[in-house]
This record gives C-alpha cells, structure tokens and sequence, in this order.
C-alpha cells in the first residue's frame, strides 16, 4: 500500500507494531519520530518527517492495521482548530482602481506572528471552505495595499495524490508522481476580503506571487517547486482569474473528493488549472 507517499510492505507493518510492543510507555509523538529514525524518513533540508509520519499511522490504524497508544493530552492541532479568531482588521470598503492601492506588498506569513493571527482568521471567516490549521510543506502569503490594509491571502499546500487530467497533462506514470509530487503545489485558498471590489486585483496579486514562490518554496523547504495547480469549483466560480494570469487550463475533476480512492461521486466537479514555473517543468517533474 502507498500512504502519504511512502510504500508499505508487510516489513513495516510489523516494524511498527514491534515498535509498540517493545516500548509500551511511548506516546504517539515519540513513535512517529522512532519511526523516522528507523525509516531515516527526511525532508530535503534533513528534518525528519513527523507529522507525515503521524498521518500515516493515523490512516494504519483506521485501516484496521495497527490499534494506537491512547492519547496522551488534546491535540495541538485541535486548540488551533477551536480558537481562530474573528478578524480584527478594517472591514471598511476597498474600491477603485488597482493603481490606487499599488505597489501592493507580498509577504510571507510566518507562524506565530500578527499575520499569521490575520491571515487564519481572514481565511476561517471569509473563505466558503473555510480555514482551521495547516499541515505538511506550505506557503502562505498575504498581499496588502501601500496604506498596509489586507487585500488577498494565498495558501499553497500539498498537490492532490492524483488527478487523471493533470497527470496526463504532465505526463508522469504513478512511480514518477509518487518521487516528484512534493515538486507540485497546490493553491488551496485564495481570497480576496468580501469588502475589496477592485477589478484585476485577483489575477495581479496571482501574477505577484507565481513570481517568488519558488525562490520561498527552496528557501524553507530546501527543493525547489516547478509547477503550481489549483482546482476552481465550478458551480461557484469561472477560473476568471487564473485564466487572465495565464494559468493553463488543462481539464476538470471527476466529481471526487482529493483523496477518494473507491470512485463515489463525492464532491462538485472543478476545474484543473496549471502554472508552470520553469519552461521544462514537464521535464523536471519527470526526473
């Protein structure tokens, strides 16, 4: 079986499991980390893979493969997940042209500061599909005018396991996509605050932020991204500002959801777009 990327054969099924059996007093914390150990399962700049690790002895356990140590306290995730608050910054209307709020300053949000509060909470309150907590690789990005007032968040994410589509489109085989996916980023919030109506905002602040990613992507992560995908919901929105950035439409969803492996119709059917950030990015995401 493949969890979070990672093949599993009989061996780790058995290795974990002996893992608990030797050491009844760890907590599900210092076995994920044991489990990197053992795995040597690192990101590109060597920090072990703890939380992918706890995700996939999470999905074990559900399988019915492995039964858990219980809880030792309330997930951090969880406090996080209870206590965004409302946003506090002016929600006083923002119109015009976009020459009026430029230059426009893109900053990447960092954990634990007054953006990040702003951000997660402009995202809980303002986004249809909401905004609890951000796992695994990310990069999130807040845009504000030059009097320093918000006007657009961008969270960028994990890429989706698969889609027909875009994996035709790129050209990989399932091997190829397993290797290189951490390469693939996905937009999976955009928004721009309900009360800021300024024509081509939304495809600048796109065309802002395709321009540094991957140089913010390598410097907190160690590898560089070569490729950006969305997914647009089609019975919400028209991909409008994809398009005018030049994002590549490149075909539609199933009507499933993003990790739905037993083909039920489970979600609304979006449409798959693609930026490519270097020229042979087909090449690069086939390495």
């Amino acid at each position: 079986m493949i969890i979070q990327g990672r093949e599993l054969g009989e061996r780790d099924i058995e290795l974990i499991r002996s893992l608990m059996i030797d050491h009844p007093e760890w907590g599900r914390t210092k076995l994920s980390e044991e489990l990197c150990g053992h795995w040597d399962w690192r990101n590109a700049q060597g920090r072990i893979k703890d939380m992918a690790a706890r995700t996939l002895l999470l999905k074990l356990e559900r399988r019915g493969e492995i039964v858990l140590p219980a809880r030792k306290s309330t997930p951090n995730n969880a406090v996080r997940n209870c206590s965004i608050a409302q946003v506090t910054c002016s929600t006083e209307s923002i119109q015009g042209k976009l020459a009026d709020l430029q230059p426009l300053l893109v900053q990447v949000v960092l954990p634990g500061s007054t953006d990040a509060r702003l951000f997660n909470g402009l995202l809980a309150h303002h986004h249809y599909l909401g905004h609890r907590n951000t796992v695994g690789e990310n990069v999130r990005y807040l845009l504000k005018d030059r009097q320093e007032r918000p006007v657009a968040c961008l969270l960028f994410g994990a890429a989706a396991w698969h889609c027909a589509d875009r994996d035709e489109f790129i050209g990989w085989d399932q091997s190829t996509r397993k290797r290189n996916l951490q390469c693939l980023t996905n937009n999976t919030r955009f928004l721009i605050p309900p009360w800021v109506v300024v024509p081509h905002l939304a495809s600048h602040a796109l065309a802002l932020v395709t321009r540094r990613i991957r140089a913010d992507w390598m410097e907190k992560y160690g590898h560089p991204v070569h490729a950006l995908e969305t997914f647009v919901d089609q019975d919400r929105f028209r991909g409008t500002c994809y398009r005018a950035a030049n994002w590549r439409h490149v075909g539609q969803t199933k009507g499933r959801t993003r990790n739905e492996k037993e083909h039920r119709i489970q979600a609304s059917f979006k449409d798959v777009f693609v930026y490519p950030l270097v020229s042979n990015f087909q090449q690069e995401l086939y390495k």
